[in-house]
C-alpha cells in the first residue's frame, strides 16, 4: 500500500497524470492474463490481440 502512496505523490509532484491510463490498462491485461490462463475461454483471449 505504501507504493501507491509514493506513486502517487510522484505523479502529483512531477505532474505525470499521462502514466496513469498506462499502468491502469497494464494492470487490466495482466489480470485477464492471469485469470484466463488454463480456462476454456483462453483461445477466445487470444484471438483479440
Amino acid at each position: 500500500m505504501s507504493f501507491l502512496k509514493e506513486f502517487w505523490a510522484f505523479l502529483r509532484s512531477r505532474k505525470k497524470y499521462w502514466l496513469m491510463p498506462i499502468l491502469f490498462m497494464m494492470l487490466i491485461l495482466g489480470a485477464l492474463i492471469v485469470l484466463t490462463q488454463g480456462s476454456v475461454v483462453a483461445p477466445f483471449i487470444y484471438t483479440l490481440f
